[in-house]
């Protein structure tokens, strides 16, 4: 059966509420053919998630409404192996009978840290050095060795990109500061490794408006490791505010990291969401962009330079290049297919284009990846 996680907002409720509503839907779970395998409290933020299989959504409503009346503010289907690695546990906090009954009730927030590999570094190992496989396969294994030295659960490995789940906030942050120092000490001057880097690290709870698990936390991490310049981390104002100020002070000394305001965040998750949408259509411009966030050419201008260091134009272009690059990876199609599919209207321009940003042709990219 489907397995479903739900959000409840419990302001008021105590840890030994939520656990006795939890053992009111063991006790009839039988009646809507439902099994609830565990749940999640934060007396902090006042909410609750439970986790239950299910036949489908409406019997975890019907579940709930009949044992303890508690509805929840919003149900999503999870992957179990998913859920699992975001969150490690998963066992029923009232199974621990000789255990502290407080420390069997975890909150459910988590840390999500996105690390990704330069686009230009890493097509230059691929395309001009004879060893540059190893190094990336070497890169992997650097970045994942650090993530379990601070206690990281991996979710997530594309071609360059890591997304990990932390329980420690501290944690997550000394592990990005790490990971960079290892990074540099991996570029050193007897290596002809020239890989580099950037992080961003974003927080929150499983369960919000996206439909996936630590969809909306996700999504902003990948985000903001998108725009961070090689060898930066980009910390959302979540995780900035809920670590000890001084210390931000000491690791943002270097201008290696840096942070958001919330309308800074609230701007960039609009043009970005406008620009995942409209980006492989050859009209889709600056006008566009402006109009559909609804920010005058000016506005769009200097706030996407101030947030990103890019003009809208460059911004928008240097998108498309990096998702053709994904395009050549999936080696479907050959490159004037890729490029009128990335908003380009012109196979010799594109091909112009992605040099200029990679430093290598398309299709000399291309054929290193046969």
């Amino acid at each position: 059966m489907p397995i479903f996680m739900d959000r409840h907002e419990v302001p008021g409720l105590t840890a030994q509420d939520v656990a006795e509503a939890h053992s009111q839907d063991l006790a009839i779970q039988h009646r809507y053919e439902c099994r609830a395998i565990t749940y999640w409290y934060d007396n902090i933020r006042e909410t609750a998630f439970c986790l239950i299989e299910a036949p489908r959504e409406q019997a975890v409503k019907k579940l709930h409404e009949a044992s303890h009346g508690l509805i929840p503010n919003k149900i999503i289907q999870v992957d179990r192996d998913v859920l699992e690695a975001f969150l490690g546990r998963i066992r029923d906090p009232a199974s621990g009978q000789d255990a502290d009954f407080q420390e069997l009730i975890n909150p459910a927030f988590r840390t999500v840290m996105v690390t990704a590999l330069d686009e230009t570094a890493m097509m230059q190992l691929l395309t001009k050095d004879e060893n540059g496989g190893e190094s990336l396969r070497e890169f992997h294994d650097l970045v994942e060795e650090t993530v379990s030295k601070f206690d990281g659960n991996p979710t997530r490995r594309t071609d360059g990109n890591h997304i990990a789940s932390f329980t420690s906030l501290s944690g997550t942050i000394e592990c990005a500061l790490e990971l960079h120092t290892r990074i540099r000490e991996f570029n050193s001057p007897q290596s002809d490794a020239t890989i580099q880097g950037s992080i961003g690290l974003n927080a929150g709870e499983p369960v919000g408006e996206s439909e996936d698990i630590f969809g909306d936390v996700t999504r902003f991490a990948i985000r903001l490791c998108y725009i961070a310049d090689p060898g930066q981390t980009l910390l959302s104002s979540t995780v900035r505010d809920q670590y000890h100020r001084e210390a931000f002070e000491r690791i943002s000394a270097e201008n290696t990291v840096r942070s958001f305001n919330p309308e800074e965040e609230e701007f960039l998750n609009r043009v970005m969401a406008v620009l995942e949408s409209g980006w492989n259509e050859e009209k889709f411009n600056v006008g566009a962009l402006s109009r559909m966030t609804g920010v005058s050419r000016s506005q769009l201008y200097r706030k996407l330079t101030a947030v990103t260091g890019k003009s809208p134009n460059d911004f928008i272009q240097e998108y498309r290049l990096v998702k053709a690059r994904e395009l050549i990876g999936k080696q479907q199609d050959n490159i004037s297919q890729i490029a009128f599919a990335s908003g380009f209207n012109s196979p010799s321009y594109f091909s112009k284009c992605f040099r200029e940003l990679f430093g290598v042709l398309p299709s000399t990219y291309a054929r290193a990846l046969e």
